[in-house]
């Protein structure tokens, strides 16, 4: 790659737990368990998961993995994507997040672009009786059940990885039977697989973790719920919720 091309791509970072890794022209950073950027000793995360590298005019984010996959969101979860194995997408808007499953565990990073074009816009409204985000609408308790899925994550904010808790777990949070939980959750996928969702339907064998997962992935990409929806879970002691 010549100086001049070089000089026309803007600069790019990955920022993983506040430690940024600067990308240069011509030379791939690698996301993964050992790599460049080297997430967790977690056995289920591939060694190398992910690249940054430049491709013609632009930056780009491929998944290199065989198994996992990734999902991808500008910061205010106006778009979407899920990035398979062999799949690669192009790195437009000045901060883009990723978020990856690797057994229980889900991890998230940022991707900083220099002086992007394109700006993200964020839609998110909130109505009676129900929340709706795009073109997304749920019920109250369909939403408490993501904010009772995405807690971890919510708490720990962009430090390290989160353990996505057990259906049991969150049931007992809730104050929910097991069985209302499934209810609840069966409804949910159904409702995002509808609108076109990927990932949250799948054989007997892997509905129970791979959807979750992935739903807690989707549900933070785009915004269906945030750190401030924290406040609509029972307080742990055994109290109200906070409001």
């Amino acid at each position: 790659m010549t100086a001049t091309h070089a000089s026309t791509l803007p600069g790019l970072t990955v920022d993983y737990c506040g430690e940024v890794y600067p990308v240069r022209p011509g030379h791939p950073l690698v996301i993964g368990r050992d790599a460049d950027v080297a997430v967790d000793d977690n056995p289920f995360l591939h060694r190398q998961f992910l690249e940054v590298a430049d491709r013609g005019d632009l930056w780009w984010l491929s998944n290199v993995g065989t198994v996992l996959s990734a999902t991808v969101a500008d910061e205010f979860g106006g778009l979407q994507a899920w990035l398979a194995p062999g799949g690669r997408l192009p790195l437009v808007f000045p901060r883009t997040v990723v978020w990856f499953t690797a057994g229980p565990t889900t991890y998230e990073l940022d991707v900083h672009l220099e002086g992007s074009l394109f700006e993200p816009v964020r839609q998110r409204s909130e109505l009676a009786g129900s929340v709706t985000v795009g073109r997304v609408s749920l019920t109250p308790d369909q939403h408490l059940l993501l904010v009772g899925l995405c807690e971890p994550v919510l708490h720990r904010q962009n430090r390290g990885g989160a353990v996505t808790p057990a259906s049991s777990a969150v049931a007992e949070r809730l104050g929910w039977t097991p069985t209302k939980l499934n209810r609840k959750l069966d409804n949910v996928c159904e409702k995002l697989t509808k609108l076109g969702v990927r990932g949250l339907h799948g054989d007997a064998s892997r509905l129970a973790t791979s959807r979750k997962a992935r739903l807690v992935e989707y549900a933070l990409a785009t915004q269906l719920v945030t750190a401030a929806d924290l406040a609509l879970l029972p307080d742990p002691a055994g109290g109200p919720r906070r409001t």
